[in-house]
């Protein structure tokens, strides 16, 4: 079957028994299905830039990210986050594998707009480490810092990099954060969305700012993987969210007769 690939916020790092229930759930899936976990630190990103006396700041969802934080956006992302979601994998009776986009020429990055800094957009690029790795039931575990093929490090929102990772492997995209899914504007979960629907409720402004980075790059693997993509909550079972009792799920474009998929 097709690997999972399970993409978490920052903020897990910061609940030691979500961490260690949704490690547990992968260590059970994994008997049944390959997994590749994603992840960013946003929270622990913020956390060091505060103690470091240096100003952090967002434009339309994205960070910000002078060339000049890099090191210490990578010793956060790639080194803390990584080895701490590592540990909590072996902790779980996991082996896992740390990575980062650019390891193994997985994933190549090009700077977006200098507006940003150095943040990166990600497409991807060879599929044979992470391949190798799955086949002998490892965990990568991969965090969203990127490079150009200049050797430029590059911050890379974790929704895009696990988008990518999912177009590499061909994978099923699982989104997981601190909430159950999108919702309305009553604060109520929205179980399936197409591009129409997240359009409108953009327009609505109902969806803002981290939630809309989020939706754009679950629309953006629904397409080019032509399967769902689902946004949900860590605190949920995967198997749950595998199964569609939770979480909101996004879906492709229909292919009209005549296009390729």
């Amino acid at each position: 079957m097709s690997p999972i690939v399970i993409k978490v916020g920052g903020a897990l790092l910061e609940d030691q028994a979500a961490a260690d229930n949704l490690l547990q759930n992968i260590q059970a899936i994994m008997h049944q299905r390959p997994v590749v976990l994603v992840h960013g630190g946003g929270p622990l990103v913020e956390t060091l830039m505060a103690s470091l006396g240096l100003t952090s700041s967002k434009i339309d969802g994205l960070r910000v990210t002078p060339d000049e934080h890099m090191p210490y956006i990578c010793g956060a992302l790639a080194g803390s986050a990584n080895k701490t979601l590592c540990a909590t994998a072996l902790k779980a009776g996991i082996t896992p594998v740390g990575l980062s986009l650019l390891d193994g020429n997985m994933v190549n990055c090009t700077a977006m707009h200098d507006k940003y800094g150095a943040v990166g957009t990600p497409v991807a690029q060879d599929a044979n480490l992470l391949n190798s790795l799955l086949a002998q039931q490892f965990l990568p575990v991969i965090s969203s810092i990127g490079s150009s093929a200049q050797g430029r490090l590059l911050n890379i929102n974790a929704d895009q990099a696990a988008t990518v990772i999912a177009q590499l492997v061909n994978g099923e995209l699982i989104l997981l954060s601190n909430v159950k899914g999108v919702l309305d504007a009553s604060k109520q979960l929205l179980t399936q969305l197409d591009a129409t629907a997240i359009d409108k409720l953009v327009v609505d402004g109902v969806i803002l700012d981290g939630m809309k980075v989020k939706t754009d790059a679950a629309m953006l693997a629904a397409n080019s993987l032509g399967k769902p993509v689902t946004i949900a909550s860590w605190s949920a079972s995967l198997e749950d969210i595998l199964q569609q009792h939770t979480g909101t799920r996004i879906t492709p474009q229909p292919v009209k007769a005549g296009e390729k998929q």
